[in-house]
This record gives structure tokens, sequence and C-alpha cells, in this order.
């Protein structure tokens, strides 16, 4: 199965988005899938349902931190600016696709009330809309990295 493909079939078991997009690539990156999904967990929904950075952008930006982020004090040889370029070009290739990279601008409610979170599933936008987050991330990654 491609990472795509592997991260959506998470994402509809009931793995958060967060999770799926970073456990797609845990095994290239020497992580087991379990302890990635627990690392990512709370990634999910905005930040544990706060509506902030949608959950699959997050998992998507551990991910490339992962695999060049800076290891120790000191210099890093250009880990930390390849690792930040990448982060940008990621988040503009997502905000083209979604208009944000804010779960509550994404989605049209706001998470972290309520009522928003229950108009939100009501509108099933949790297997309409995150589908296509968890995909076009783990997509634009997959080409970037």
């Amino acid at each position: 199965m491609e990472k795509p493909e592997t991260s959506l079939d998470s994402f509809s078991k009931g793995i958060t988005c967060s999770a799926a997009v970073f456990s797609a690539f845990s095994s290239d990156m020497g992580l087991d899938e379990k302890t990635a999904r627990k690392i990512a967990c709370g990634f999910g929904a905005g930040i544990s349902r706060t509506g902030n950075i949608c959950g699959a952008v997050s998992g998507a930006i551990m991910v490339i931190g992962l695999k060049y982020g800076k290891e120790v004090p000191g210099d890093d040889g250009g880990a930390t600016e390849k690792t930040r370029a990448l982060t940008r070009q990621f988040v503009q290739e997502f905000e083209q696709k979604h208009g944000s990279v804010n779960c509550t601008k994404i989605l049209g409610y706001n998470l972290s009330v309520p009522a928003e979170y229950d108009e939100a599933a009501k509108a099933n936008l949790f297997r309409t809309k995150c589908p296509s987050c968890v995909r076009d991330a783990t997509e634009i990654l997959e080409r970037i990295l």
C-alpha cells in the first residue's frame, strides 16, 4: 500500500489525522508505527480539538523534523534551515489546496466549541473534508522529502 492509501486507511479506522500522516512515514524514519501513532495522537483535530493547526499538517511537519531536524546543540550543518525550508514549502502547498493550515478555517467550525464540533460531525466533515487533508498532506510530503 502506498503512503497516501496507508494514511487514509489509518484515518478511516479511527487513528487521528496527525497520527495517520506521521505513522505512514514512521518505518522510513526508523520508528515503529505504534510509537509514531502515540507521539502524534494529541495533535489531531487542530491540536486536541482546539481548532488550531490542522493535525494532518502537524503530522507532516513532525516527519520533516524527524528526517532533517537538528539533533545536537551548536552548528547543525544546515539541518535547521533545511527543515524550515521544507516546512515552509509544505505549508505553502497545503494552503494552496485548502486555503489555510488552520483546522477551524478549513472546516468552517471551531472544534473547541462543543456545539460547533457537533455541527461539523453532523455535516460529515470528518469523513468528507478531513480525508482530503490527510491525503494531500501525505502526497505533498512524499513528493518534497
